[in-house]
């Protein structure tokens, strides 16, 4: 009769052959870990393949040797139970065989681990700080700096009775409006922190996934190999929408990199005919110039759909209990100093966040006007981004 630890065996082979094929790797990768494209993902791929194996062996051997022992040592075959109580020969193995395999897995494992903490020599610094619920990025070597948030189309697809067919949108709930540029080849060092609660950034491919705590800085790096698009999400239950805070790298050569740092940095400006035509200098140019209530209106309705509708929904009609509504607020349709103050500075204890750091002048003083005279609410007035500039 063939033994069955030999046929598990022979199984156990035939199965490590097969998954070693191309098209097997292929068809395993939708639910296998993503080898990924960097150095650190590839070894944290080779151990966790490395150590599965190991697993498997160990349970095509365990589960053998029970097998054949029922099977062999049943009752029906006559067999009696031994009368020995222990042996020592046989603790020492089942001890010290664990205590190797444990090490050995123990040793790559910890030099991968201390080359994660490694960010000395890192060529380009980002901060990446999470809010309720979009991820701000500033890269410290250019002071290029910006918001990355929900692609705006997949949010209003996301509303319930938006009639939107969600299995026709490409990477659903993975998109956002601004991506996170880097360049391959590069060693990238990142600074983890948070403006509220604790987030956690995560991309699976670029092996990084870091807490983003309050008051804290946590750092990682990555260096790409690879140009392409990567996606990952807030891995933290951060709030009510945490689902909705999706992260997009997207790793680009080392000239396509730099000349869009040089095009997004701020440019320095020495004349007033500078100031009216460069990027930096158009902003304060908007800000201090009077904006008609038509230009506020719909650049506030662009704005409050980026940064409000994930709290107080699309109507303004808020959440009982967790978000208030806009539409009839007394805050919204009350003085406009008590309001901008609110939305300016945020209300502490509550989840209404401060926006004086996440919007720009322009962008707060529209989405207060829009809120003021939007889902019913007629105050009339007009907020304008230079009594905003004045709060800074």
């Amino acid at each position: 009769m063939r033994s069955p630890i030999l046929f598990a065996l022979r199984w156990l082979g035939f199965f490590s052959v097969a998954l070693s094929g191309q098209n097997a790797f292929a068809a395993l990768s939708d639910v296998n870990m993503p080898v990924g494209v960097t150095p650190i993902s590839q070894e944290v791929y080779g151990l966790h393949m490395l150590i599965f194996w190991i697993c498997c062996v160990i349970g095509a051997l365990v589960f053998a040797v029970m097998f054949y022992s029922i099977y062999m040592h049943r009752k029906s075959k006559g067999a009696k139970a031994a009368d020995f109580h222990e042996s020592t020969l046989v603790e020492i193995i089942w001890t010290a065989v664990p205590l190797i395999i444990l090490v050995a897995m123990a040793i790559p494992a910890a030099r991968t681990l201390i080359a994660m903490e490694d960010t000395s020599n890192a060529e380009v610094t980002v901060k990446v700080t999470g809010y309720q619920w979009k991820w701000h990025y500033e890269y410290l070597d250019s002071g290029v700096s910006f918001f990355s948030t929900l692609d705006p189309d997949h949010a209003a697809a996301r509303k319930v009775g938006s009639g939107v067919d969600v299995s026709k949108i490409d990477h659903y709930l993975k998109e956002v409006d601004e991506p996170l540029v880097l360049p391959v080849g590069k060693k990238v060092r990142f600074l983890h922190t948070a403006s509220d609660v604790i987030h956690s950034w995560w991309v699976p491919d670029l092996a990084v996934k870091k807490d983003a705590i309050p008051g804290f800085i946590n750092e990682n790096w990555a260096l790409i190999e690879k140009e392409g698009v990567y996606r990952g999400k807030c891995a933290e239950l951060c709030g009510r929408d945490h689902g909705f805070m999706p992260i997009v790298v997207n790793a680009v050569s080392e000239e396509e990199f730099e000349a869009w740092i040089a095009e997004r940095t701020p440019k320095e400006t020495s004349t007033e005919d500078d100031a009216s035509t460069s990027g930096a200098g158009a902003v304060e140019e908007d800000a201090d110039r009077e904006w008609a209530m038509d230009e506020l209106m719909a650049k506030g309705e662009t704005v409050y759909g980026a940064a409000c509708a994930a709290c107080h929904q699309a109507e303004g009609q808020g959440i009982p209990g967790a978000f208030p509504a806009i539409a009839g607020s007394p805050i919204a349709t009350g003085p406009a100093d008590a309001h901008t103050q609110t939305v300016f500075a945020g209300v502490a204890g509550t989840g209404m966040a401060a926006f004086a750091n996440q919007l720009s002048d322009v962008e707060m003083a529209a989405v207060l006007t829009y809120q003021r005279n939007a889902f019913g609410n007629t105050v009339g007035d007009t907020i304008q981004p230079s009594a905003i500039k004045a709060l800074r």
